[in-house]
């Protein structure tokens, strides 16, 4: 792809641009631990939202999106799309409760719900375990994507792409040690409307090059008649009879409560807990959330997917179904775009990797090496040390890059890695019979369990099953098949379900003082905390059954959404319109009820008080 004189200054006139920013913030974030990583608790919520937004859309995910229509059509895409029922969870059962706690990292939750040295173990062990090989794969996976996308579009080695992706990570450097969370945030607001920007010109000059919307349906169902799949690419449910269909089913009922998934953790976690600590208090929490999941799930997904259409017809035997996105890029973007689209790739690399290098260099340093290597040092050495630790974790992610070969296969392991721990992050808050031992269980178990299967020692297991599942492949289970994957998912869970509940039962409670402390601090519903709230004078009003009619309101707001505007793409207008008002409706409904109950509870302005409650009203 020919680069002209215009598209390099475009190119660095970007750069410039998130440097300048990063040197604005420079003292502010200077000045303690909290700034730097949290931004003093002092962000509005469409700034912390849309943070979160530009982080999930790295370089890596229209690759895979566009991998996933290759394999299964559109209906590929419930492999993230039905996170959303997890995403929604966090909007109202947990986001409120975070901004309560007052850490500054979500590993830090472990000592203010347990006690004692299983509470720092987990602690330790869960900052390490994130921060260095879940966090490394995570950011190995975008350099990747980043390494596919400079490889076909420049016509160099990988060898010399990965010398120009630790070039952008250098980059990313200047300004995330310099500014902390205050540059990525900003950044990344750039970012987002740039990155935006040029999908949205990509895949209306991708549809033009197949001749229209009209045409592109044509060539899609003469594809889909060619290859005798028997599939319909531009179906947005697999069908029954597909060998897809069986993974669909496991996404809808298992994957989005039981694994651990980037931006959709169980509970909250990770950089969306980090931005929900954040926010200005509680409301600004909650609608930060709530504007990443409408963002992430209804509004972005479509121009991916066209374009991924596109690919499909053009390109129909790509040996790499990942690169057909970025083979129409290539061939079809008019050459004044180029320069702008390529910053746009670097803007999505750019925001992902800011947000996992300050989220790992936050765990090691606030929740290892501050709180058990060097306990008693000013503000300024661990600000010192965290910009040593971004170094560190970015290192280790070019590193990672090196041994992978697909992004939708690091996607699938660490997915499989985690399953059934999801549940005991969610059950934390809500039931005190939970302890720190239920966790590490957890974790252990999900961990162990899914090697083992992905091994030789299946083999048995895997024999019982094709006894009834015949379209197993023999052998160890596979996450690149299908019937494995969802297989490896459900066994996986089974599992780690069964080992972290013996072992919560067969392990004494937390202590009493301990259950008291935390649920007079975070205030969630007294449904499961019957035994420490009977001995406190003043009860939680959080209510259960409001927060899952909110939750079912926002999945169904999420979803007609998502499809009502795929319906109107494709020019199906009576479905395009009855979805858009079911989705109006329950949009209003959210409003309607977080209105009449308040937003929240508690507010912060340097301490913590309560808001007069309205009468009769629980929130």
């Amino acid at each position: 792809m020919q680069l002209t004189t215009l598209d390099w200054v475009v190119i660095a006139l970007y750069f410039c641009v998130n440097l300048a920013i990063g040197f604005h913030y420079y003292r502010k974030a200077s000045g303690s631990v909290g700034e730097f990583f949290i931004s003093g608790r002092s962000v509005p919520w469409w700034l912390a939202g849309t943070s979160m937004v530009a982080t999930t859309f790295g370089a890596d995910t229209p690759l895979v999106v566009t991998g996933f229509v290759y394999k299964y059509g559109v209906a590929g895409n419930w492999f993230w799309w039905s996170f959303a029922l997890s995403g929604m969870l966090t909007v109202f059962f947990f986001a409120r409760l975070w901004r309560r706690a007052g850490v500054l990292t979500d590993m830090e939750f472990a000592e203010l719900r347990y006690a004692g040295k299983p509470a720092a173990f987990l602690r330790g062990f869960r900052a390490l375990y994130l921060a260095l090989p879940v966090n490394t794969i995570i950011m190995g996976w975008v350099n990747l994507a980043m390494v596919k996308i400079l490889i076909l579009t420049l016509g160099i080695t990988k060898f010399h792409a990965i010398l120009i992706t630790l070039g952008i990570a250098a980059f990313i450097l200047l300004y995330a040690t310099t500014s902390g969370l205050w540059s990525v945030l900003w950044t990344d607001v750039i970012q987002f409307v740039l990155k935006m920007s040029v999908v949205v010109a990509l895949a209306f000059y991708a549809v033009r090059a197949v001749g229209g919307l009209d045409a592109l349906q044509a060539k899609l169902a003469l594809h889909d008649a060619m290859t005798n799949s028997g599939r319909n690419t531009l179906a947005f449910v697999p069908d029954w009879t597909s060998g897809w269909f069986i993974m669909f089913m496991v996404f809808l009922s298992l994957n989005w409560w039981a694994s651990w998934y980037p931006g959709a953790e169980p509970g909250g976690g990770g950089y969306v807990a980090q931005r929900i600590f954040s926010a200005k208090d509680e409301k600004h929490s909650l609608a930060a959330t709530l504007w990443f999941n409408i963002a992430h799930y209804a509004v972005r997904p479509w121009p991916w997917i066209l374009t991924a259409l596109v690919a499909v017809v053009l390109y129909p035997n790509q040996k790499d179904p990942e690169l057909g996105y970025i083979q129409v890029m290539v061939t079809h973007l008019p050459a004044s775009l180029r320069g702008l689209m390529l910053a746009g790739f670097a803007a999505a690399y750019m925001s992902t990797m800011a947000t996992h290098i300050n989220l790992g260099a936050s765990y090691m340093i606030n929740d290892f090496y501050r709180r058990f290597i060097k306990k008693d040092a000013d503000e300024r050495h661990y600000v010192s040390a965290s910009r040593i630790a971004t170094v560190l974790v970015t290192a280790l992610a070019a590193i990672a890059a090196l041994y992978m070969q697909s992004i939708e296969g690091a996607w699938k392991f660490l997915m499989s890695i985690g399953a059934g721990a999801g549940l005991v992050f969610m059950l934390r808050w809500f039931w005190w019979r939970i302890n720190a031992w239920s966790e590490i269980g957890a974790m252990s178990a999900a961990g162990i369990s899914s090697l083992v299967l992905q091994s030789r020692l299946a083999v048995p297991i895997v024999d019982v099953i094709r006894s009834f599942d015949p379209k197993l492949p023999a052998g160890a289970l596979d996450q690149s098949d299908p019937h494995g994957f969802a297989w490896l998912m459900i066994l996986t869970t089974g599992f780690t379900t069964i080992s972290w509940l013996a072992i919560t039962l067969l392990t004494p409670p937390e202590p009493m003082a301990k259950l008291t402390a935390f649920y007079e601090k975070v205030r969630p519903s007294d449904v499961g905390w019957k035994p420490i709230a009977a001995s406190l004078p003043s009860h939680s009003s959080q209510s259960l059954l409001w927060a899952t009619a909110d939750w079912i309101a926002g999945c169904g707001m999420i979803y007609c959404a998502l499809f009502g505007i795929g319906h109107l793409i494709f020019g199906r207008g009576v479905q395009a319109a009855a979805l858009l008002l079911l989705g109006a409706f329950c949009a209003w409904f959210i409003y309607w009820d977080l209105n009449r109950r308040g937003w929240a509870n508690f507010v912060e302005d340097g301490t913590t008080k309560k808001i007069e409650e309205r009468p009769g009203v629980h929130v």
